[in-house]
């Protein structure tokens, strides 16, 4: 007789809990619209109660802007009463925090409606219901992020970033200096033990690459049979780099654009599809020619102004873009080609993917993932060409054609009839609620460039 799932996540905990008895407190996190980690903290004694009961959390987690506000026009706030979810534990997410003084573990949750079904506004949620469509067609998906973040000083110049003190010279990094090896050495301690970190949580990072701006790097992450297991690494590889950073005396951010005149912060992913017999459907010495690569990526490129208020989703995220730095502006493709918004890498037949490199690090991996494989599905069932593939310098042969602003993109997908149909309605709703309630505030507000340009000019 198979073992209840309820009782296989008890062994889970006890196990962990007879491992490590000198844990004291268990962190509950669920990552909100904006990728952002919430929850609660218990003691160890309590873990068994989550794991049977679960714990309550209010729906309108799943409503709240970047400051952390209910934005009441989504219904999920004083509407209802503000009134409680069930969150449940995720399985295989129990683990340690490795920079916690006190030791504390930390256990992925999801939300639920009271009667058990899933919480249709959790963004782990609307991700698992385009995976469903996948599972329909017998196909599996492989996904893997890379993430860059920039290293920053905790102590501001003026409210603006700058790059930290490097450890070892005691210098601030001003120049490029892309793949070097040597700023790597500069902040080899922290960089390590986020490498180290992550080995200790299971999230499968296998390198860190110096990037191009000051201070800037990117963690690659191994590809994975599971989109939202690979959305699970992403969410808290941003938490464990934070708090690394926070034990070196250093801060991070993974804003879109923290400098001016110097390289944004990515979400690459990585994605390839399996058939029911493991094959990886888009492996082809030629890819060019290979039909369901074709159509997939026809599938993405139609839907991608749709996309976009998912994939760069805040005021900041349009200011990533531009040609010298690497992040496409118009819906094209290519093969190992880094000036096109999906590249096909081309290193060898059978790793033949898709390399979608229009978002920004501040966008949410769940809903990401989300609309990026709802362009490939829409792409595979209804067999969508698209073009032929793009060579040499993509910003030279299109214009500029994506939405550039946070309003377009949000009335792109409000008008989607595609993205409705993968994404629950309901949900796009909300989104665009929180999102437009962020955009009026920032319209009100006046700017340092403001004052200096007008308060005495005119």
């Amino acid at each position: 007789m198979s073992v209840p799932p309820r009782a296989v996540q008890l062994n889970e905990a006890n196990a962990f809990l007879k491992e490590h008895p000198e844990v004291l407190y268990v962190d509950l996190l669920i990552a909100d619209m904006n990728g952002v980690v919430r929850g609660k903290r218990i003691e160890r004694t309590s873990l068994h109660k989550v794991y049977e009961k679960g714990i309550n959390l209010p729906a309108s987690l799943f409503a709240l802007d970047i400051n952390g506000s209910t934005v009441e026009s989504t219904g999920l706030g004083l509407d209802i009463g503000d009134a409680d979810r069930i969150c449940y534990p995720i399985p295989d997410t129990l683990c340690n925090e490795p920079w916690q003084k006190r030791p504390t573990a930390q256990l992925l949750m999801t939300m639920h409606e009271l009667e058990g079904q899933p919480f249709f506004a959790d963004p782990r949620e609307v991700l698992a219901n385009v995976v469903r469509k996948f599972d329909d067609m017998g196909l599996t998906i492989c996904a893997a992020f890379e993430l860059e973040f920039y290293l920053i000083d905790q102590e501001n110049v003026n409210g603006r970033p700058q790059p930290p003190r490097s450890p070892v010279s005691g210098k601030r990094p001003h120049s490029t200096q892309v793949y070097l090896i040597d700023d790597l050495d500069e902040y080899v301690d922290c960089l390590q033990d986020i490498l180290e970190g992550a080995k200790e949580q299971g999230i499968p990072a296998d390198a860190i690459v110096k990037e191009s701006a000051p201070a800037q790097f990117e963690v690659n992450l191994h590809h994975v049979a599971d989109p939202i297991k690979a959305c699970d690494y992403a969410v808290l590889l941003k938490r464990l780099i934070k708090n690394i950073a926070y034990d070196h005396e250093m801060d991070t951010t993974f804003m879109a654009k923290p400098y001016p005149g110097q390289a944004g912060n990515g979400l690459h992913v990585h994605i390839s599809i399996l058939d029911k017999d493991g094959k990886n459907i888009f492996a082809s010495e030629d890819p060019e020619q290979n039909a369901a690569l074709r159509h997939a990526i026809g599938g993405v490129l139609e839907t991608l102004p749709a996309q976009m208020a998912f994939l760069c989703p805040n005021v900041n995220s349009y200011r990533r873009f531009g040609a010298q730095f690497y992040v496409p502006n118009s819906p094209c493709w290519g093969l190992d080609n880094r000036t096109v918004a999906i590249r096909v890498p081309t290193g060898s037949s059978d790793a033949v993917r898709i390399e979608h490199r229009v978002a920004g690090a501040d966008a949410n991996p769940y809903l990401l993932m989300a609309s990026v494989l709802a362009g490939v599905h829409h792409g595979l069932t209804n067999k969508i060409e698209p073009g032929a593939p793009v060579e040499g310098n993509s910003y030279e042969q299109n214009e500029q054609s994506l939405p550039n602003n946070l309003r377009d993109a949000l009335r792109e997908l409000d008008d989607s009839e595609v993205m409705a149909k993968y994404i629950d309605p309901k949900y796009i709703d909300i989104f665009v609620a929180c999102k437009e309630s962020e955009l009026e505030e920032f319209e009100h507000s006046i700017s340092d460039l403001e004052y200096n340009w007008y308060l005495h000019t005119v």
